[in-house]
């Protein structure tokens, strides 16, 4: 699956617009990282637990944007873009989007 930020994928011409596609995901952080965030947070430095869990949920769900723009025939998706939100201190969610569209090749 070609995946692109931009509107096009050279050298490839769009030949059909299948329509917007995306994929979503939700997940918590467990007390343990939590707490350990909070004690990185007075003393500086990378919070690992953090960009672990920022990093999964990114995966998974452009995971998901991918299966649904497969199961929509696609073989690309044009214009990608992410959301994110935090929920409470502990749930991060994020909205991985696009269009998914079939190339003329």
């Amino acid at each position: 699956m070609l995946i692109s930020t931009t509107r096009s994928v050279e050298p490839y011409a769009i030949a059909q617009n299948l329509g917007i596609v995306f994929g979503i995901t939700s997940r918590a952080r467990h007390i343990g990282s939590t707490m350990g965030a909070g004690f990185k947070a007075i003393v500086g430095g990378n919070i690992g637990a953090f960009e672990k869990l920022a990093q999964e949920t990114r995966d998974e769900a452009m995971g998901k944007l991918v299966a649904n723009a497969t199961a929509m025939g696609a073989d690309a998706i044009v214009g990608l873009n992410f959301d994110t939100e935090t929920i409470g201190d502990t749930m991060s969610t994020v909205v991985a989007y696009g269009t998914a569209v079939r190339l003329q090749r």
